[in-house]
């Protein structure tokens, strides 16, 4: 037997036994869950993962999408050379190509269709290789956005508003962060320049998992590296409630606004400084 079909034995004869006593409701569900934990039953990682996927059957793509003004776009009429800067700078392998303004998304590019034109790219015209964008509404729930995803062979959504206008994007990743938590690839480990990024004048973008401690280093601060190991464990602390899209605080003259958060943990912060 493979490890995989030996691993998902395991997982059905786990969940035969915790719902001999069928539960009646999410809440006693999520009990018996806990109950197995405790007695070694389902191991830590395990149970977070299915409260996960609790969580995303009730979550929607509003909830996790990454908004507009945060969105890594390419204009339609860029050269072979000028994608390439793009691409290395910011390490994505996918990209919504607009038109005159970001509300006119022309298509997907995929870095990997760019590859081919390193030996010839005179014969490189962008229109030609760009995949169909997929539109879906803020309000699609993620358990169905997953399912989308999975049978359509799709990695990335844009989400529009109630009038049709772009309000951000959804990949695949995002909706199994939910579940397995942050995915990190060999780009993001350690990446420091990944963790802070200037946006404007005097406006950053801060990764929630930024430590206190590179976080002070960059912006001159002082918080305590004894209280709290990252800068968005900080800010919920100060926030006193779960966090939420679109909330925001003044700490020590900084101003911290969730740009992206689930009803678990911060994900992305905007920071101005004064």
């Amino acid at each position: 037997m493979s490890k995989k079909n030996s691993f998902i034995k395991k997982w059905i004869e786990k969940l035969r036994h915790l719902l001999t006593h069928e539960p009646q409701n999410r809440q006693e569900l999520v009990e018996i869950l806990h109950h197995a934990e405790s007695h070694h039953i389902l191991d830590h990682e395990s149970l977070r993962m299915m409260e996960g996927v609790l969580e995303v059957s009730k979550m929607k793509v509003r909830d996790v999408m990454i908004p507009r003004s945060q969105m890594i776009t390419i204009e339609s009429n860029c050269t072979f050379d000028q994608i390439l800067p793009i691409a290395e700078e910011n390490q994505h392998s996918r990209y919504p190509v607009i038109g005159e303004s970001r509300d006119e998304i022309l298509g997907i590019l995929l870095i990997k269709d760019v590859l081919p034109y390193f030996k010839s790219p005179n014969d490189f015209v962008l229109s030609k290789i760009l995949r169909p964008a997929i539109f879906i509404p803020e309000s699609k729930r993620l358990n169905v956005l997953l399912n989308d995803f999975r049978v359509n062979h799709n990695h990335m959504a844009i989400v529009v508003d109630e009038y049709g206008g772009i309000s951000g994007l959804v990949t695949i990743e995002d909706v199994l962060e939910e579940i397995v938590g942050e995915i990190e690839d060999e780009s993001d480990i350690s990446e420091f320049n990944n963790q802070i990024k200037k946006i404007g004048d005097r406006q950053f973008t801060v990764k929630a998992l930024t430590s206190i401690e590179d976080f002070n280093t960059h912006f001159n601060t002082h918080f305590s590296e004894e209280e709290f190991d990252t800068i968005g464990g900080l800010v919920m602390n100060r926030l006193g409630h779960l966090p939420k899209r679109g909330d925001s605080i003044v700490i020590d003259n900084l101003r911290f606004k969730i740009l992206h958060a689930d009803n678990r943990r911060i994900r992305l912060l905007k920071v101005n400084v004064h």
